[in-house]
């Protein structure tokens, strides 16, 4: 699957909100290196350096066209291009941080078991990912893919991303392994200009995979049906303007 990082920053501010509330969120940690594990362009990554501006920091994703973006904007962070499902902390890192990323791991509970574990005493490992698989924008990427014209493409396959697991499977995994351990939600309520706005924000994130399983000349007649829908989901508020909502899960774990 193929990222597009000129897409993804479309909405730089909004996708950097969640990052900018983990940061927030962060206990104190000890002096060591800060690696942002999913870096994407390296917004996520900017920050970091802003709060943490002594600490060594680097960036980690599997993406080209992100690292290349992530390098031309900070070419003095090193960036490291590995695959975040099997990838192991090098030294004893003081904060493993990600801004929506482990979502699109598999087994990403386990792997961050891991991630956890192999913490030194006090470093902290602190993630957000989404946690919108049922809302609107979602629901409709499925359904569209079960219309006549596309269910075809999708026979005995679905690209919908799981859900997470509940705040409860998270504590019970973590918490053997944590000091602290601090478990949250929050959900963000984007006012967007229009349906067109909601459906150019997920192009680069969760349809992704939904328009990789069609042929290129299929793409735009469902983005198209999808947008259709989306119309009807999110109809326009007084000013003419959308509200996207938008859940998130954050984790703030300080290993043992």
């Amino acid at each position: 699957m193929a990222w597009s990082a000129t897409q993804y920053l479309k909405f730089e501010d909004e996708r950097s909100r969640p990052a900018r509330d983990l940061i927030n969120a962060l206990p104190d940690i000890p002096p060591g290196p800060i690696i942002d594990l999913g870096c994407g362009p390296g917004n996520s990554t900017e920050l970091l350096k802003a709060r943490f501006p002594e600490a060594p920091i680097s960036g980690v994703d599997l993406d080209t066209d992100m690292l290349e973006k992530a390098r031309t904007r900070l070419p003095d962070i090193p960036f490291e291009q590995a695959d975040l499902a099997a990838w192991q902390a090098p030294g004893e890192p003081a904060l493993l941080f990600s801004n929506a990323t482990f979502q699109w791991v598999p087994d990403h509970l386990g792997q961050l078991a891991k991630l956890l574990g192999g913490l030194p005493s006090g470093g902290v490992l602190a993630v957000q990912m989404p946690d919108n698989f049922k809302e609107p924008s979602h629901v409709a990427m499925e359904d569209t893919a079960h219309l006549a014209d596309f269910a075809p493409f999708f026979s005995g396959k679905s690209p919908a991303r799981a859900p997470l697991p509940a705040a409860e499977t998270y504590y019970d995994r973590l918490h053997p392994k944590s000091s602290r351990l601090d478990i949250f939600r929050t959900t963000y309520h984007h006012p967007l200009a229009d349906a067109d706005a909601i459906v150019e924000w997920v192009k680069s994130t969760g349809l992704r995979p939904y328009l990789d399983c069609l042929p290129d000349d299929r793409q735009e007649d469902f983005i198209a049906a999808y947008r259709k829908r989306i119309a009807t989901d999110y109809p326009a508020m007084g000013d003419g303007r959308v509200l996207l909502r938008f859940p998130r899960l954050f984790i703030v774990a300080t290993a043992a």
